[in-house]
């Protein structure tokens, strides 16, 4: 892959449509028959914990091929201190682009840009096999956890400062600019406003639940 093949930079607000239609294709039928992210895409944009600055896109011959958005969130150590962290999602990639590497390009061009801005952690939700490659450990290795001392085993770390976490033990906070799409009527309101598509299974739906319901010992 040739530097000069792609362009990464940020959102414009003439780019919306086009993000968050391919964020529907690329999560379409993935962990849910039919999605909600692209309406994600839609309500994150005006959330307080968005950070616009790191919502970067990927250009392909002049065609957006891929996506990043992040939010704010925190970590709270065992004394009730707040550090402020990042978290990013949806990462959205065209189907026929997936697997070719723009999702990791997309992902170390806004490690940098972060890092640049004064964050140096970032915690996500993920499929473990997606995402170390790009650097992200077990929560259990940064001794990061949900209230109750709760590890999952989705729930994924990286340090973009080396020793950033200080080897405490801490808690973790996601922010709540997700929570709109939980209004299921809202989302498929949304969703009429794009091309019919068939919901149905997918294997990967299976995979989805086993990740978001286990964790480490």
């Amino acid at each position: 892959m040739n530097k000069n093949d792609y362009i990464i930079r940020l959102e414009k607000p003439c780019d919306y449509a086009e993000v968050e239609n391919l964020t529907r294709e690329a999560f379409w039928n993935v962990y849910a028959p039919g999605c909600n992210e692209h309406y994600f895409v839609h309500v994150m944009r005006s959330h307080e914990d968005f950070i616009p600055e790191l919502a970067f896109i990927i250009e392909l011959d002049g065609r957006i091929i891929g996506n990043v958005m992040y939010t704010k969130s925190n970590l709270v150590d065992e004394k009730s201190e707040a550090k402020t962290i990042l978290t990013f999602g949806p990462i959205s990639i065209l189907p026929e682009f997936q697997r070719k590497g723009y999702g990791k390009l997309l992902l170390e061009h806004s490690f940098a840009k972060a890092l640049e801005l004064g964050y140096d952690a970032v915690v996500i939700f993920g499929n473990p096999g997606n995402y170390v490659s790009s650097g992200f450990k077990s929560c259990k290795k940064y001794n990061v956890c949900l209230e109750g001392d709760v590890f999952p085993t989705a729930l994924l770390v990286k340090e973009l400062k080396e020793n950033a976490l200080d080897e405490k033990k801490w808690y973790f906070h996601e922010s709540n600019a997700s929570e709109p799409c939980n209004d299921t009527i809202a989302v498929e309101e949304f969703d009429s406003n794009f091309p019919h598509k068939e919901k149905h299974w997918k294997p990967s739906q299976e995979e989805f639940y086993i990740y978001s319901h286990s964790t480490i010992g």
